[in-house]
């Protein structure tokens, strides 16, 4: 039977090694060697603990997370079944390399060093091309080279393993920023004579962003549709579902799709590409008539939006006719419900991650929907508007909560000014996005609402 793996910490001992190591030597008679313990250490003026193994089998037993490094020797004895070969002895050139091939499986993060012939120079060289940290010549091994020959190898394994966290991070970093772009675009808003802010912060438990999710469009007639969603569960498969959902909306949007026959079609897109049933979305869909004065709204399973009027306090817009979220009953319907926005408006529209964080003594509360419209309330007493506003509410949110938000939070908000408008000849000047994360503005304009 193949020789099973041992389970590997995700830290080499190398790096919390202090001066002394281990050195598990591989040897078909580790009995004749000429390195004893007492003069490696005086070579060194480091502890060298050694640890000695007779063939494979008995290597992968005294592998543990103390082990610093491996001496193995290439012409050690390969069996079939220390290779996963089958029975017998394993022969031939192309298999000189077995031993090292095994012991470079089953120990992915320990540090290696080859031993061999003084007259077999290419081996050594392809040992350490198929991922030895260095080798050395039975003939030349004495104390004092095995010891500087062991803290090489073990540094360069920690840098390598450094060198490769730091490639997966910036890899991790890219996939975040293409996940960014997907869920969180650039509004469509030209012409629109509406101003934009949106802001989007990660919870504090994942590195990638969640399943948070908006977007805003214009379409040829003038209406502006806007849309925030929310994905169930966080990670990459959820962000991804976020971005193909929001991709699907726009498309379907620009096509004339409208209220509930969007919905429709987006349900069936989260049914054919989410990775179980148990996976839904809510949605919120705003479509604003092209004089800025009334709205269509359709809630999936979200919270409703909040509409600040101009000298009035803020109010959520009617929730009682919302449909369930996406992907929870195969023939909803959404019903699409008209309300009056007015001349002068700020309308806020947000994911739950806001109104879900803790509050009170204890932080035994939620904020809630009621909290959130309090808050809201008395920052635009305080005058507040814009990206100012948003900013400042996520902030209060998070000290509310005592700390960063276990859930994504995501909030954008449209306003519309008539004064501005005519001051600007009948159409705004052209909106600029806030970054989703940092929540810093992309462009020097900031909106009056």
């Amino acid at each position: 039977m193949p020789v099973p793996v041992p389970q590997q910490r995700s830290v080499p001992a190398a790096e919390t090694s202090h001066g002394d190591l281990t050195l598990l030597v591989i040897e078909d008679d580790p009995a004749g060697t000429t390195i004893t313990v007492p003069e490696l250490s005086a070579a060194a003026g480091t502890r060298v603990r050694i640890r000695t193994a007779r063939n494979l089998t008995e290597a992968a037993r005294l592998l543990t997370d103390d082990v610093d490094c491996i001496l193995l020797d290439l012409a050690l004895p390969v069996t079939g079944s220390d290779s996963g070969l089958g029975d017998g002895p394993v022969s031939g050139r192309a298999d000189e390399l077995a031993a090292l091939t095994h012991v470079l499986r089953i120990a992915p993060l320990h540090a290696v060093l080859a031993l061999t012939a003084e007259d077999d120079t290419e081996l050594a060289a392809e040992a350490v091309r198929v991922g030895a940290q260095d080798y050395l010549f039975r003939g030349e091994l004495d104390a004092r080279v095995l010891s500087r020959a062991i803290r090489y190898a073990v540094e360069r394994k920690r840098a390598d393993i450094a060198q490769h966290q730091l490639t997966e991070s910036r890899l991790r970093a890219q996939e975040n920023a293409r996940l960014e772009r997907g869920l969180l675009p650039t509004p469509l808003l030209d012409g629109s004579g509406l101003s934009f802010a949106a802001r989007y912060r990660p919870g504090r438990s994942r590195a990638l962003l969640g399943g948070d999710f908006y977007d805003v469009v214009r379409t040829p007639d003038g209406t502006v549709h806007a849309m925030i969603g929310d994905v169930c569960g966080h990670g990459p498969d959820e962000a991804a579902l976020g971005v193909e959902l929001r991709i699907a909306w726009r498309a379907l949007t620009l096509a004339g799709l409208c209220g509930d026959e969007l919905l429709s079609t987006l349900q069936q897109v989260l049914e054919h590409e989410r990775q179980s049933e148990e996976i839904f979305a809510t949605l919120c869909t705003v479509d604003i008539a092209p004089d800025g004065r009334r709205a269509g709204l359709c809630l999936a399973g979200h919270p409703a939006p909040l509409l600040a009027r101009h000298g009035r306090p803020a109010r959520l817009l009617p929730y009682e006719d919302g449909g369930p979220a996406l992907g929870l009953l195969p023939r909803a319907r959404w019903p699409r419900r008209q309300v009056e926005l007015g001349g002068a408006w700020s309308l806020m529209m947000y994911t739950d991650g806001l109104i879900e964080g803790r509050v009170g003594t204890g932080g035994s509360e939620r904020l809630g929907q009621d909290g959130m419209v309090a808050m809201v309330n008395g920052r635009l007493e305080q005058g507040l508007a814009g990206e100012e506003l948003l900013e400042a509410a996520v902030a209060e949110v998070r000290e509310l909560n005592g700390g960063e938000l276990t859930d994504d939070v995501a909030v954008l908000l449209l306003g519309r000014d008539p004064e501005r408008i005519r001051r600007w000849g009948g159409s705004a000047p052209r909106s600029h996005p806030a970054s989703s994360v940092t929540g810093r503005p992309l462009g020097v304009q900031r909106p009056p609402l």
